[in-house]
């Protein structure tokens, strides 16, 4: 059997007729921005009701972005952003480089979200932002992570990486915040190779990370007149012309998906015994993103579950891990083991699997049956 892989990254066929009209156009070195990039933005926004829409170069680049551009809106260096313990690791990168502090609130192992109970009790006078990510496509609890924003006055950023399509209460994930970071990495629903989104509510803080992905320049100017740090964070045409041709496809792939995902939860709920899915819970709409699988109980061996499913050709990846403690490249950050036991739990007890639109019935049957074979699950 081939090996089940994490994710999908076929052309199609509008994609590479993108491509070649792409190629065989004019491009300025004076351009402020790529012009299929800029229809990318225009078509995105267009698809969720997301109101100005910034294309960047890949997530990473979306969330140093968005926090680069709150050096326009307040903030000073050294201020303070209020993130998971628990998600991707750009989610502790994109602060530290934008030049903010990361604080850290434990998670929720059910959910693999932000607790919201944990999130005021770190506010100080430094904190301008909260971070909140939406942790393989299930909402967090936004209207608690608002309601704390608006009594604090503090911006709130969504990383909505992998949460593309995703609902709260009937209303689109990425448009509670002040501004929403999404990836276009080959994993996602919508890829483009590489890319990325800002998608802010006001038109001021999207012109303020336009200035930033261009190194800080005026937005939509060329003239070297930097009004704020900046990167060059910008998405090639190249990349979003293949983006654009995978979003006319979008609720088509995002429902074979959920096919696939719901499958799995129903095809291996007799093992709920044992493991914890992130499923999906009333008033929100889970995006497809994988099939999260957290061990109750640490004796039933995660390492060796791991491994099983690699043996089998199951392509199965880490639940991330608890960033300011299991993991060594943020030792300098002075965090001890203990501090944030529920995202270091699933660090220790938590992985996922692919349910991408490329995967048929019978991947995802060898999927549950080697779960079941699992000898800890007997």
């Amino acid at each position: 059997m081939a090996r089940v892989e994490f994710g999908f990254g076929e052309l199609s066929q509008k994609a590479k007729s993108n491509l070649e009209r792409v190629a065989e156009g004019k491009f300025l070195p004076t351009a402020v921005a790529w012009q299929e990039a800029e229809r990318f933005g225009d078509e995105w926004g267009a698809l969720f009701d997301y109101k100005h829409n910034v294309s960047v170069a890949s997530g990473t680049a979306a969330d140093i972005g968005a926090l680069l551009a709150l050096y326009n809106h307040g903030a000073e260096r050294g201020d303070e952003v209020i993130v998971p313990a628990l998600a991707w690791i750009s989610v502790v990168n994109a602060p530290l480089a934008a030049g903010f502090k990361p604080v850290f609130a434990d998670i929720s192992r059910e959910t693999l979200n932000i607790d919201p109970g944990l999130i005021e009790e770190r506010i100080t006078d430094r904190t301008r932002a909260i971070m909140p990510v939406h942790t393989m496509g299930k909402p967090c609890e936004m209207d608690r992570i608002m309601d704390i924003a608006r009594r604090h006055d503090l911006f709130v950023i969504e990383d909505s990486c992998e949460a593309h399509g995703a609902k709260y209460k009937g209303q689109f994930i990425g448009s509670f915040g002040d501004m929403a970071t999404f990836s276009f990495y080959m994993a996602h629903l919508v890829w483009a190779g590489e890319g990325g989104m800002v998608s802010a509510a006001r038109e001021d803080l999207a012109n303020s990370v336009r200035a930033v992905r261009n190194h800080g320049r005026v937005a939509g100017s060329q003239y070297m007149d930097h009004i704020l740090p900046g990167l060059n964070l910008k998405m090639s045409d190249f990349h979003a012309t293949i983006g654009r041709a995978h979003l006319e496809d979008f609720w088509n792939v995002f429902e074979t998906r959920k096919d696939n995902l719901k499958y799995l939860w129903d095809q291996n709920k007799d093992l709920s015994k044992f493991v914890l899915f992130s499923e999906e819970g009333r008033d929100e709409v889970i995006c497809p993103h994988g099939f999260s699988v957290t061990l109750r109980d640490p004796s039933l061996d995660y390492t060796g579950l791991y491994q099983h499913l690699q043996d089998l050709s199951i392509n199965c990846k880490r639940n991330f891990g608890s960033m300011p403690t299991q993991h060594r490249g943020f030792a300098f950050l002075g965090h001890q083991l203990g501090e944030f036991p529920e995202a270091e739990y699933v660090g220790d007890n938590g992985l996922h699997i692919g349910v991408h639109q490329g995967l048929n019935r019978s991947d995802l049957d060898h999927i549950t049956e080697s779960l079941h074979m699992y000898e800890k699950f007997r």
